[in-house]
């Protein structure tokens, strides 16, 4: 493969197998993955932050905010590694929990070293030795973290730690900062085949979001088409915090998926987890190049619907609309859906929808084609000299109405870029957004521009000044 990928998609690629898995670094090396386990809050996303220096993991002084395992790229002394951030586990857990932990499970046995935390200011509990246990099972070097050390009476703290069996503990505080090098010195010895840092752009798999209102469905269709569990989920609303990326293979290609944090009502007042949570959304949708957006098919459209794809046509990116949960449809509510898109829906014609369930699989397969369909649409460019013949033509049949006793004229057009698709038009005088509106939708009818939207600017010619 000639395209340089991010180190926690190699990963994936690596463990989906095939031709290109031996491929995706420069030197044909597998990028080591690093696990962060412990019981909940002991500071494993505070730590996963201080390592990768800036606020990735949403944190909060609250048990149980992170659930699904989280791989982020991470470098150290010119070294790169997959840093996996997982959910507190507990020995008996159940119902979220329980799949949070079995999350926390699968990091530990699938990582080539674990950092496993522990909150020195309260020592080892009858829960960090049940991990212990569990980590001994799993046969891959571990790295004992005593967390919350902040100043040299705390490592008098971290020594009890020694008891647990799994050597001397690493003192550090994720908060400030304290001893985080030395930690990372220690897991770069524990990865001796960690390949060197690398600089430039990448390509990849095309970019994915999942968005849409909590309890949707999001996370059900990533499991659906990953084929496993790589998101948690429940009936509560607002499983998911952090956005979950993975690489999975829909009609024959490879797509990066990103599952994100259900978007609520009134962002603004929210605080805590969610609002950071809203806020790991927006930069998901703005590094997206196609955002799925799904709808419950089952309850009425609502206002929350229209803003969150609202968001995703601002941050003009691709769209596929997916009205989800369409094995819970009855005939009546099916005639009652088609009238709410005719009325909610009419800004956006031109989106493509599939009437799908992440549940059962119904048409699933019809995904693929609609993100290719909005992703050539977000991709093309129309050449000057047809854009401009096309244009003269509609001029000429709908003339700009006169104004004032005025009618501006048209002079030329231009595409000036893609993704998405934006126009300037030049004139001579100032152009009524009902004229553009209607320039909009002939143009769509001309050329397409399924999925995606496009921009239309007006430029006014100024006049020289004698």
């Amino acid at each position: 493969m000639s395209e340089e990928l991010p180190e926690w998609v190699a990963t994936e690629l690596a463990e989906l197998g095939g031709d290109d898995a031996a491929e995706v670094t420069e030197d044909n090396a597998p990028v080591p993955v690093v696990a962060v386990v412990g019981r909940p809050n002991v500071g494993k996303s505070t730590l996963v932050n201080r390592i990768l220096g800036r606020r990735a993991a949403v944190v909060q002084d609250v048990p149980g905010v992170t659930r699904d395992r989280v791989a982020y790229d991470a470098t150290w002394n010119g070294r790169r590694f997959t840093l996996m951030d997982t959910g507190g586990w507990e020995p008996d857990a159940s119902g979220l929990q329980a799949a949070v932990a079995a999350q926390a499970e699968h990091a530990m046995n699938h990582a080539d070293v674990v950092l496993f935390v522990v909150d020195s200011t309260v020592g080892a509990t009858a829960t960090d030795e049940a991990a212990v246990r569990l980590l001994r099972k799993a046969n891959v070097p571990v790295i004992l973290v005593a967390n919350k050390v902040d100043d040299e009476r705390g490592e008098i703290d971290a020594l009890g730690l020694w008891n647990l069996g799994l050597g001397e503990p690493q003192p550090v505080s994720s908060l400030h900062g304290r001893g985080s090098g030395d930690l990372l010195d220690v897991v770069l010895d524990a990865l001796p085949d960690a390949p060197r840092e690398r600089y430039g752009a990448y390509g990849g798999p095309r970019r994915v979001a999942l968005i849409g209102q909590p309890n949707v469905g999001k996370s059900s269709l990533l499991n659906k088409l990953a084929k496993q569990t790589r998101s948690v989920v429940d009936d509560v609303a607002g499983t998911t915090v952090d956005p979950v990326d993975s690489i999975v293979e829909v009609g024959g290609q490879l797509w990066q998926f990103v599952d994100t944090a259900g978007l609520r009502k009134r962002v603004k007042n929210a605080s805590g987890a969610e609002y950071y949570a809203s806020l790991r959304t927006a930069s998901a949708i703005e590094a997206a190049e196609v955002c799925v957006v799904l709808i419950d098919a089952s309850q009425p459209i609502n206002e929350q619907d229209q803003r969150v794809i609202s968001q995703v046509v601002d941050a003009g990116r691709a769209l596929v609309l997916a009205m989800n949960k369409w094995d819970l449809m009855d005939e009546d509510r099916r005639v009652l859906l088609d009238r709410e898109i005719d009325r909610e829906l009419v800004r956006i014609p031109w989106a493509q929808r599939v009437n799908i369930s992440a549940k059962t699989g119904r048409a699933l397969e019809k995904l693929a084609p609609a993100m290719e369909t909005a992703l050539a649409s977000w991709d093309e460019r129309i050449p000057t000299a047809k854009l401009n013949a096309w244009l003269s033509d509609i001029v000429s049949a709908h003339p700009h109405p006169v104004r004032g006793g005025k009618q501006p004229r048209i002079l030329f057009a231009t595409q000036a870029s893609s993704r998405p698709p934006r126009f300037i038009i030049f004139t001579t005088g100032f152009l009524e957004p009902q004229y553009l509106r209607f320039l909009e939708r002939r143009l769509r009818e001309e050329f397409g521009f399924t999925g995606s939207p496009i921009r239309i600017s007006v430029k006014e010619r100024q006049r020289k000044q004698r």
